[in-house]
């Protein structure tokens, strides 16, 4: 990726009144709508054997992408090509072994994508996005995040249900979710080194979902080259000095005029852990916001388990 296409970073302040600006717009405060470019209601229908790229980042989760990855070796798609776009920072030397590895594994209709970014550009996972959107050749284009893994026949389920529909964005009704995993847990554990792993024996709580969430959101590929992934919002285009929540999901729908269609969806599972990689502050400050977020995903999974009996 040429990182002259990438924006100069403002002074912090500017930066923050940009971001506040920008959720501000998409809260609907702000009656900004018509300044930005609007989408086609439909694109036209692909239909055949499909063409999907799925897209993760990955920063210090490379115990997470190892599921992913392997998910594909072992469960490779049958009528469904795709292309497996990684971003990542060579500095990051766990995900870069890890991707070696991988690089090396000959998988049947299926591509390695790896795209290595500076750590200042990868912190904010909008710019990745935005280039995969931009450039891409498939027919539908899935942005997900690295611990989403793929069960059998979910890839060749995906493909049937996106054959012939002209939606902009769609996504799964449902995700199963393991707990909130320590760092030591034998699952974590078990993909520290760079190798195939299978997702197996592990307890997961069913999620119904409700909107095309930040990973999951399955994008029409023309769609995709036409509006790019937040590409008019230059703040979600800026490199950052440390990892940035990402406001731009939300921005993404917004500017696509829709929540997306659901569709019906097998085997999508997602691992979830205290500790966030992603964190790039002190230790203490990384501790308290672990438990900050499993107080959070505790009180969300108790009321999903309520609603489920």
């Amino acid at each position: 990726m040429n990182a002259s296409s990438v924006r100069v970073a403002p002074q912090r302040w500017y930066r923050g009144l940009q971001g506040q600006l920008a959720r501000l717009a998409v809260s609907g405060i702000l009656p900004i709508r018509w300044l930005y470019p609007k989408p086609k209601k439909t694109y036209p229908a692909k239909t055949g054997r499909l063409h999907v790229e799925i897209v993760s980042h990955c920063w210090q989760y490379a115990h997470l992408q190892a599921y992913q990855l392997s998910s594909l070796v072992l469960h490779p798609p049958q009528d469904v090509d795709v292309t497996m776009t990684v971003y990542y920072c060579p500095e990051d030397e766990k995900t870069t072994a890890l991707l070696a590895f991988f690089a090396e594994q000959q998988v049947a209709n299926v591509t390695w994508n790896w795209r290595p970014l500076p750590k200042e550009q990868l912190f904010r996972r909008g710019i990745g996005r935005n280039h995969a959107a931009l450039n891409t050749r498939a027919d539908w284009i899935w942005f997900t995040d690295c611990d989403v893994v793929f069960d059998q026949d979910t890839i060749d389920a995906l493909g049937k249900q996106l054959n012939g529909r002209t939606d902009a964005l769609v996504y799964p009704t449902e995700e199963r979710v393991t707990s909130l995993l320590a760092e030591d847990d034998p699952l974590l554990q078990k993909a520290a080194a760079a190798q195939v792993v299978a997702l197996d024996g592990t307890e997961f709580i069913v999620k119904k979902i409700t909107k095309a969430t930040g990973p999951l959101q399955i994008t029409h590929g023309d769609a995709a080259r036409e509006l790019g992934y937040c590409d008019a919002m230059s703040v979600y285009q800026t490199p950052a000095d440390s990892w940035q929540k990402c406001y731009e999901d939300r921005a993404f729908r917004w500017l696509l005029r829709t929540m997306g269609t659901p569709i019906t969806l097998p085997g999508v599972y997602r691992i979830r852990h205290i500790f966030k990689g992603r964190y790039t502050g002190s230790e203490t400050n990384t501790k308290l916001r672990s438990k900050v977020r499993k107080l959070q995903i505790g009180w969300r999974d108790r009321n999903d388990k309520k609603a489920q009996r």
